[in-house]
């Protein structure tokens, strides 16, 4: 008996001292899972935290395209009431028009260098001071020649702001969602093309004298809000590094990165692009510009995708469309002030809209796909804009206002889908840190003189061969735009910009239109 109730003592022990165990190791299991979650709640929270960040500072940062939207949107309707009240010639509003692109020329080619020496931030300030000013002149204006001075300051601080808006969004962005966030100054250009329609419909009827000027003023405030983002937004990090200022640097990659190790991939990424330490060497004493203007053949290739695509952006004729949207409605045969007007917000409306679709689809199926739907799709509503006013000549006057309208909304919203952001996103891109600031500089420089070249030169033009017959050789130039993108521009989409960098070295990369073809037939798919 002895034995026995030893024994079941010692095995009652031994189920003790397991239970004890398991119930040691259940609480020890248990205290790791709620470590894990703690640990998971706050890198979801810190994930949060950091795309509103992000997302805040590149909303704040595109207000300085705004400014270029609203400019192109108000003129449209402005410029009939400044022809009343200044009585000004048809060739000095196409100057007016046409001159704030060309100007605006000179302050991109200074934002570059400027944005290299006082910082990314610091310039986006001088911006709009310079912006501010013009505007303010312009209001007051009495005089043709006080209207351009305004016109010149203004078209300068537009220059620095167009230039810098989507470099910096570019270089605090994430690589996941840098698609996104660099098409969004596209975003808020067509918001500015918007608003400046809406402003000349509710003021138009104001005094001849008083209601251009207001319509004018209000795009001061945008400029004004800018001034406040300063005070929120980073300087660039890639800026710190090439300044030496890496602790700086790094601390700003840590706002704007989800996790450390990722900021720290990217930290030394940029480090080795901007060419510290050792790979300094590697360039010597050559100045940026002189490798640019005897640019190696990766440069080469980066420099004609970059400015190419700039250059078609414009030369399809969207600003035409967006500051002669009354006159291209009135060829077609519609009447009055009111409904021109009314028209221009309809298409504001249709432009500012599809610009989502872009923002949307552009990290999901990529650069490319979107581009030959919107060069393609560019080609047929320009096409068919000129057919329609060609009906007029042919007199079937009742359809012409209809189908005017409707190709015009086409028109911009197939650009607002591809090349309109994607433009901007793919200068950003694919340039290498050293040469990143001055020859997105290079490529806004082709984009505004484009721009000019077409404002300044459609109504004398439209007068030659018509309205429809421009709007023909915009078709054209559309469909070459198809042939550019198809040839010289790579799918970008989900690399660092570093990675990027490696798509030029090897002309053979540059293959692949077959896939991107083939992911266009996916995408209209899904679309419809």
């Amino acid at each position: 008996m002895g034995l026995v109730g030893a024994g079941e003592k010692e095995r009652a022990d031994s189920l003790k001292g397991m239970n004890e165990y398991k119930r040691v190791g259940s609480e020890v299991e248990g205290d790791d899972f709620d470590n894990d979650l703690v640990h998971y709640q706050r890198q979801l929270e810190r994930r949060k935290s950091t795309r509103r960040y992000v997302f805040a500072c590149a909303v704040f940062v595109s207000l300085n395209t705004v400014l270029l939207g609203y400019d192109g949107g108000v003129m449209s309707g402005a410029i009939i009431f400044i022809e009343e009240d200044l009585r000004i010639t048809e060739v000095q509003i196409e100057v007016l028009v046409g001159c704030l692109s060309i100007i605006s020329l000179f302050g991109s080619i200074a934002g570059g260098r400027t944005s290299d020496i006082i910082g990314r931030k610091w310039t986006m300030a001088l911006a709009a001071v310079v912006f501010q000013v013009g505007v303010a002149v312009m209001t007051f204006a009495d005089s043709f020649r006080a209207l351009m001075i305004g016109r010149l300051l203004a078209g300068v601080g537009m220059g620095f702001g167009g230039m810098i808006t989507p470099l910096y969004i570019a270089e605090i962005s994430p690589t996941i969602s840098w698609g996104t966030l660099t098409s969004f100054p596209e975003i808020f250009v067509n918001l500015g093309i918007l608003l400046g329609y809406i402003s000349n419909y509710v003021f138009a009827g104001l005094s001849v004298h008083i209601n251009w000027r207001v319509m004018l003023g209000i795009g001061i405030l945008p400029s004004v809000f800018i001034g406040f983002a300063l005070f929120v937004i980073p300087e660039s990090p890639r800026w710190l590094v090439m300044q030496n200022r890496v602790d700086e640097a790094r601390l700003v990659l840590l706002k704007t990165h989800e996790d450390e190790r990722e900021a720290e991939e990217r930290l030394a990424e940029i480090q080795l692009a901007a060419g510290t330490g050792n790979n300094a060497r590697k360039y010597g004493e050559k100045a940026v510009w002189q490798e640019l203007l005897c640019p190696s053949p990766p440069l080469r290739r980066m420099l004609i995708t970059g400015i190419g695509i700039q250059c078609f952006q414009q030369i399809t004729g969207i600003d035409a469309a967006v500051i002669y949207s009354p006159e291209i409605f009135k060829d077609a045969g519609m009447k009055g002030n009111s409904n021109l007007l009314a028209a221009t917000v309809a298409v504001g409306v249709t432009k500012t809209s599809f610009i989502l679709v872009a923002i949307f689809l552009i990290d999901k199926v990529g650069r490319k796909p979107l581009l030959y739907v919107s060069t393609i799709g560019m080609t047929a509503c320009l096409f068919s804009v000129g057919i329609s006013l060609s009906l007029l000549k042919e007199g079937v006057a009742g359809a012409a206002p209809l189908l005017a309208i409707l190709s015009v909304c086409g028109y911009v919203a197939f650009f607002s889908v591809g090349i309109g952001p994607i433009c901007w996103v793919v200068s950003s891109e694919i340039f290498p840190l050293r040469y990143r600031a001055q020859a997105a500089a290079l490529g806004a420089v082709g984009n505004r003189v484009c721009s000019g070249l077409i404002s300044m030169s459609f109504l004398s033009v439209s007068r030659a061969i018509t309205v429809g017959g421009t709007f023909f050789v915009f078709a054209a130039m559309s469909a070459a735009s198809v042939a550019f993108v198809y040839a010289l521009v790579p799918e970008t989409r989900g690399k660092s910009l570093e990675q990027i960098e490696s798509l030029f070295q090897d002309p053979r990369d540059w293959k692949g239109s077959q896939v991107e073809m083939e992911d266009v037939e996916h995408l209209v798919e899904k679309v419809t």
